[in-house]
């Protein structure tokens, strides 16, 4: 427990004291900013199981022959610091961002869920709200509830988005993550770190630390093989904490996998650079709609 303990440590100070102490260097001169058409966003609250999920959901008028697009989030995180990426996206898609059960404003289960349980509840939101079929966006802890959701539940998964996935245990290092949220942070906007404090508080250290527990245990560079779905991993130059090698391995292995790199951004790229994530992301999303899986059918390891 020590080591989770000393990795929860790392990930809220080093988010906060980084970002803090670099905020002048991580501020963009308003000079450089163009206007963007957002999109509005509401809150929805849905019953699933027993317990309450929260969501922001976009409410502006889009074609509906596009598929919605799901934005989940990262460990410790809620749909909040997907918003701008939401607004980014909602003029050209039906966009959901929901808060995982235990985090955000969505209830909290006594116990904490492991990935394989966000992602059962994900898919039992998505029929409670009505959404058989999505594209996804996942950043982080997102990324590996979104793979374990594309094996279970193939049929809901149209096509994938992997932001900043999470790098196998050996590569997770107490040392690289401090040194790595130092110098990402001059690439993210400095308000990310109130955001992450917030969302912290609201999940808790307990929480925090079991759900890491079931990330180190999960692995996603193996699971990867048999996700059939078009998925698209992202990368920032700038993201010290993923390495580059992992997420070019973790690309290779998807069998229909393909890398995009975007340069000078760093690991929170839906709070920090909506718009350039999003000139990446809208072809992917609005490319016409594969065919779905099979209800229930698993692919064979390899099959693509």
């Amino acid at each position: 427990m020590s080591v989770f303990l000393r990795w929860i440590a790392v990930t809220a100070g080093g988010v906060l004291a980084g970002l803090v102490m670099l905020k002048p260097l991580a501020d963009r001169p308003a000079s450089q900013r163009r206007r963007t058409r957002l999109g509005r966003l509401a809150t929805r609250y849905t019953r699933v199981g027993g317990n309450t999920m929260h969501a922001r959901v976009s409410i502006d008028y889009v074609r509906d022959d596009h598929l919605p697009v799901i934005l989940v989030h990262g460990l410790g995180m809620s749909s909040r610091y997907m918003i701008p990426l939401a607004k980014h996206l909602a003029p050209h898609l039906r966009v959901y961002a929901p808060d995982l059960p235990g985090f955000g404003l969505s209830d909290k289960p006594p116990r904490a869920l492991t990935v394989r349980e966000l992602a059962d509840a994900l898919a039992a939101w998505m029929h409670e709200v009505g959404v058989q079929r999505a594209a996804f966006v996942g950043n982080s802890l997102g990324c590996e509830v979104l793979v374990e959701l594309a094996l279970a539940y193939p049929q809901l998964v149209d096509r994938l988005v992997l932001q900043g996935p999470t790098p196998d245990p050996e590569a997770r290092g107490i040392i690289r993550q401090i040194v790595g949220f130092f110098f990402i942070a001059p690439f993210e906007r400095w308000s990310l770190a109130w955001v992450a404090l917030a969302d912290y508080a609201r999940s808790g250290i307990r929480r925090y630390i079991l759900t890491l527990r079931s990330m180190v245990d999960n692995r996603i560079g193996e699971k990867v093989l048999r996700v059939v779905q078009p998925t698209l991993v992202v990368w920032g130059t700038r993201d010290y904490i993923v390495p580059y090698e992992f997420v070019a391995r973790l690309a290779g292995a998807l069998p229909r996998g393909r890398l995009a790199v975007i340069p000078s951004v760093a690991h929170g790229i839906n709070y920090s650079h909506p718009k350039a994530f999003t000139a990446v992301l809208l072809p992917f999303l609005l490319a016409p709609r594969e065919t779905p899986v099979a209800q229930g059918l698993t692919p064979a390891i390899g099959a693509g």
